[in-house]
């Protein structure tokens, strides 16, 4: 008896299945394709948009620019150059960084936030 309605059962919702077609494909499919939607623009796009805001500041980074180098190092733009920059670190203390390193570029002459 227990076979039976099990068969059963399994043949009621195998043709209930076949009888809907595309339409229970995309309510199958809809939660997933609505969390990768969601996940693009509230992980990817924001992340995106900061990595390309860090590059055009690299890229525009001028002499007389403070400088926090990805190893920490603080120090002043002094020259650069197309892959390379020289900061100075100290007093008659210069060193080569390569620009793609540079973590933090600020203006020493621009205006403090009031905090």
């Amino acid at each position: 008896m227990f076979a039976t309605s099990a068969l059963a059962a399994s043949a009621n919702s195998a043709a209930a299945a076949g009888s809907g077609g595309i339409a229970s494909m995309f309510l199958l499919f809809f939660p997933y394709i609505a969390i990768a939607v969601v996940g693009y623009f509230l992980l990817l796009r924001p992340q995106q948009q900061r990595i390309k805001a860090q590059q055009a500041k690299i890229n525009a980074v001028k002499k007389g620019d403070s400088v926090v180098t990805a190893g920490g190092v603080l120090g002043k733009v002094t020259r650069v150059e197309d892959q390379y920059v020289e900061v100075e670190v100290a007093p008659n203390v210069r060193i080569r960084v390569v620009k793609a390193t540079l973590g933090e570029v600020t203006n020493p002459l621009a205006k403090p936030a009031n905090d």
